[in-house]
């Protein structure tokens, strides 16, 4: 009752809806309010005692109750709502309200950071994942769209010696694959911002004007028409700028906010990054070739009268180099080979063996005879620079072929404490040529030993290194090849051609390791033919 004084218990049940921070509405069977408490008059000014329900400017609410529904949501005079329904006695029914707008504005925002978070995880895994440039070039355009953008553009310098132009690679939804053209300086220059990001500054979203999309629009895909909103941000590395990455958008899709222009930017550096990272290992892996390529036991020349084979697994490295080595100088009368073990594995004994094979290269010009070459070459090691500090040396086998007239080859060795040869004889039998010796690059004082053996057609002569017979393996994965394993299969191999013996040698290697880690294995065949 209207300006009537209210019973006191009414007035405490008064104040105490009023001081609730839900809204409350009571609807009576006609659909009729008969009361609504002061937040109620606060979020629904349209709603007093009296009012007709389905007559009120409140559509959900009324359509909620018509409906006999339990809850309903909505926007309203700029707030978000969210009703709950509870039944009184005599048909009447309880509308309790809630203010969720910074509720959903929480929620809206923990989404989008989960959804960000998300993001940039998977573009850290795929970008990771990637070594290679042009693999890294097409994660770094596929990976934004559609989360961030219609269309991504990275726009890059390729690596020497390609033109120094700005290249780029498009991907939108309907590419079947990304696209790769080349900008020039001109067209590049005409979009604002461009070359800026080229050079590592960040600038600003703007819209996309027709003269830039004159002269860029072969990056878009046909038909796309004029980008609403283009963000462009450097891809930046600790190296420099690695290019620039250009998200656009449709005109019908909302501009970019602050939220995803930092997102953007943080992608793009993690792209930049990653492209960085492609390049360098591009060229390091383009000079480890090159190196490797050097440090490979070569191609064996052909020798008139004679047969030659060899055989080279390195220890598991990946470049494929060790500390063995096989190689073999034309000589005017027939042949010098070297077949050596250098202290230890991997690059740094690789670095040992191609300063031995370069110390053997020069020196053959001023001596051939094996043993006074193998003094010069202990010498040179010897006196290298740092070589005290570095204790490396090698075993090494020396050795010249000479070819008789009766087609016998005439074959003198010196020894530097490598595994002594074995020689196949045409019968089947197994002579070991014991040469003895000391190693070489360990002391200025060392011993050189000499022997000779003449090959008679169908003999055969077996170098090799320590790694053949210490390779560990067989039943146990503990137990060495041995000596023993060695002349077994040489001596049922009597009569192959060398390279049928090294590769049978090999394979039997190989099998008793079964896959074990072992040392540097190289090998070196030569018969009279």
């Amino acid at each position: 009752m209207a300006g009537a004084a209210l019973p006191a218990d009414d007035r405490l049940a008064r104040e105490l809806l009023d001081g609730l921070a839900e809204a409350v509405v009571t609807i009576d069977p006609a659909g009729v309010v008969t009361l609504v408490n002061a937040m109620a008059a606060e979020l629904l000014p349209e709603l007093a005692p009296g009012v007709a329900l389905a007559a009120s400017r409140v559509p959900a609410l009324a359509e909620a109750a018509r409906d006999g529904a339990g809850t309903f949501e909505t926007e309203h005079l700029g707030r978000r709502l969210r009703g709950v329904r509870r039944e009184l006695a005599g048909g009447r029914c309880a509308w309790y309200v809630r203010d969720v707008t910074e509720e959903r504005a929480r929620t809206d925002a923990l989404l989008a950071e989960r959804s960000r978070t998300a993001f940039l995880a998977q573009a850290g895994s795929r970008l990771g994942l990637s070594l290679h440039r042009e693999q890294t070039l097409r994660t770094a355009v596929t990976l934004p769209v559609p989360y961030l953008a219609d269309v991504a553009v990275v726009v890059h310098r390729p690596p020497p010696p390609a033109e120094d132009e700005p290249h780029w690679i498009r991907w939108a939804a309907g590419d079947p694959s990304p696209v790769t053209g080349v900008a020039g300086w001109r067209a590049a220059e005409s979009v604002p911002g461009l070359v800026e990001a080229l050079e590592g500054d960040l600038t600003e979203p703007s819209p996309w004007l027709d003269a830039e999309l004159a002269d860029l629009a072969e990056m878009l895909p046909v038909g796309f028409g004029r980008p609403g909103t283009v963000l462009i941000s450097p891809m930046t590395s600790a190296g420099g700028p690695a290019g620039a990455l250009v998200l656009a958008r449709r005109p019908e899709r909302a501009g970019f906010d602050q939220r995803e222009i930092a997102l953007a930017r943080e992608f793009a550096g993690r792209a930049g990054a990653a492209l960085a990272a492609a390049e360098l290992y591009g060229e390091q892996t383009h000079l480890a070739r090159v190196l490797q390529n050097s440090l490979l036991p070569p191609t064996l020349p052909h020798l008139p009268g004679m047969t030659l084979a060899g055989g080279y697994r390195a220890a598991g490295d990946s470049l494929r180099i060790g500390g063995d080595f096989y190689d073999l100088f034309p000589t005017p009368d027939g042949g010098l080979f070297a077949l050596g073990d250098v202290c230890g594995k991997g690059v740094g004994a690789a670095v040992l063996t191609g300063r031995v094979r370069q110390s053997l290269q020069t020196l053959r010009l001023v001596e051939q005879r094996p043993r006074e070459l193998m003094e010069l070459l202990n010498r040179a090691l010897l006196d290298a620079p740092g070589a005290a500090a570095r204790a490396q040396f090698t075993t090494l086998l020396l050795g010249t072929l000479h070819r008789e007239p009766d087609g016998a080859l005439l074959v003198r060795m010196a020894g530097g404490g490598h595994p002594a040869p074995l020689v196949v004889r045409a019968g089947g039998g197994i002579d070991v040529v014991r040469v003895g010796g000391m190693p070489v690059g360990a002391l200025t004082a060392a011993r050189f030993a000499e022997a000779e053996v003449r090959l008679a057609p169908g003999d055969l002569l077996l170098a090799y290194t320590d790694g053949v017979t210490e390779a560990r393996g067989g039943p146990t994965e503990l137990a060495m090849f041995g000596d023993d394993r060695l002349r077994q299969a040489i001596a049922s191999g009597a009569g192959l051609p060398p390279a049928a013996l090294v590769d049978r040698v090999l394979q039997l290697v190989d099998e008793w390791l079964d896959g074990q880690p072992h040392d540097d294995i190289a090998m070196l065949a030569v018969a009279a033919s």
